[in-house]
């Protein structure tokens, strides 16, 4: 298989497998919207951060134990992969467990912390209890579907992820448009979806027990010295979403009003369809690169790394162009055309779009130098595009600018930091040739 079918062969399976995962949350959205009422969809943003809580940390243990496999399997050492394979499972499992507690003991706090008042306060305790009962299954089918990837079988997550996002949209229908249970029942039809997820990946591992299979383990804690540093660039991705929704949440309510939270829900969905479509391809990327720098074949790492740019600028140009050319089409899935929301919805898509043209660029190359086992840059870049440059633009171009800041402050914040990516990429390939050279000259030196 010739490198570029090889880099489709994974990053495909992952891309669709995020964009099924962005449009059952989209779908279910639509629901809300249309079974609810989009006062509801307000409620699901501001519920958002705590969705986004427990995907980091999933993501935070599956990313670095997916590349120590990776190396593992790389160095044909199938038994300590499968070691970190289980002790993972177990880790993971428990957290989960330990986070549900302490959500469900502080149901109402929790509540309040993400913005909730009024109305919206026993809808968002609605939402964020269920999904909180159903944590250990968002966070295992998430390190199930990232480890069968690592297991040489990507097509099984999008099965895994295709059969999750069925489940929700069926049980949305049922939920919500049948039964009118509301925004409980739209919790609990998400909860519910990804626990089928976590069915058929377990179920893949039972049926395929090679080169990964479920078992004892030998603990070795020591091990995530290496797993947290590695996952904590695409941890804190995830966690830096969650809070910059929050920020975002916080920042209208204080500029534009409450009713602003529907257009920035809406926004929300299309900003996810595209950032997963970049994290899918920085996914696609990781276990190639991490595999072949493990076979000590680095050159193909850099020919991955390559193809992955591409496809995300690619990716970049399509979503800023159907944003700009069906802003209205795009918010007509959720408010009507009557809705006083509507028209302030279209032009706040439009001003977010452009950012979509620099995103990849940072997602993968973040990516990347993870897979590499550079977490300083990798940790460094993510941190920057989702956390600290975005929050220091919000407030500053909201100051200035107002509502129109608001939705400018991520093209500002991803060009900045694209800054930053382009001169560790720099540094990175700048070193590198500089070791080749040092070890030609000591090859070609005559022994004295």
């Amino acid at each position: 298989m010739n490198l570029v079918a090889k880099f489709f062969k994974f990053t495909i399976p992952s891309i669709v497998s995020m964009w099924i995962f962005s449009l059952y949350t989209i779908v279910d959205g639509i629901f809300v919207a249309h079974g609810v009422g989009s006062h509801a969809l307000a409620a699901v943003n501001l519920s958002m951060p705590f969705v986004s809580l427990i995907f980091t940390l999933g993501i935070l243990l599956a990313t670095g134990t997916s590349t120590v496999l990776s190396l593992a399997l790389g160095h044909g050492d199938e038994e300590r992969a499968r070691n970190y394979f289980n002790q993972n499972l177990a880790v993971v499992t428990v957290l989960s467990l330990v986070l549900t507690a302490a959500v469900l003991l502080n149901l109402e706090r929790v509540a309040l912390f993400l913005g909730a008042t009024g109305d919206l306060l026993p809808l968002v305790k609605e939402y964020v209890g269920i999904i909180a009962c159903f944590s250990v299954f968002f966070t295992v089918s998430y390190n199930l579907e990232v480890q069968v990837k690592a297991d040489g079988a990507p097509h099984v997550s999008t099965i895994g992820v295709l059969s999750c996002a069925i489940m929700n949209i069926v049980l949305d229908y049922v939920f919500v448009m049948h039964f009118h249970w509301g925004v409980w029942g739209a919790a609990l039809a998400t909860g519910l979806a990804q626990a089928t997820s976590t069915v058929v990946f377990v179920l893949y591992f039972v049926r395929h027990p090679q080169p990964l299979r479920f078992g004892r383990f030998k603990p070795d804690l020591g091990a995530y010295r290496r797993i947290l540093p590695l996952g904590t660039s695409d941890g804190l991705s995830e966690f830096s979403n969650g809070l910059v929704i929050y920020l975002f949440n916080q920042t209208i309510l204080q500029v534009s009003g409450e009713a602003a939270l529907t257009s920035y829900t809406i926004i929300s969905y299309v900003n996810t369809l595209v950032l997963m479509t970049m994290i899918g391809t920085a996914h696609g990327v990781q276990p190639l690169s991490s595999f072949y720098l493990g076979a000590g074949r680095r050159p193909l790492c850099h020919r991955f790394l390559s193809y992955g740019v591409k496809l995300v600028a690619a990716a970049g140009v399509f979503f800023f162009a159907i944003c700009q050319l069906l802003a209205g089409p795009i918010v007509g899935l959720f408010l009507e055309g009557g809705d006083p929301l509507f028209g302030y919805t279209v032009s706040a898509l439009r001003l977010y779009a452009p950012a979509f043209l620099l995103m990849g660029f940072n997602v993968v190359i973040s990516g990347f130098f993870t897979a590499m086992e550079h977490p300083l840059p990798a940790l460094t870049i993510s941190f920057g595009r989702g956390l600290v440059l975005i929050s220091i633009c919000l407030v500053a171009l909201s100051k200035v600018l107002g509502d129109t800041g608001i939705w400018l402050s991520p093209l500002v914040s991803e060009g900045l930091c694209l800054i930053v990516t382009v001169g560790f990429l720099f540094r990175y390939f700048q070193t590198l040739g500089r070791r080749e050279t040092e070890t030609e000259q000591s090859v070609s030196s005559p022994i004295r």
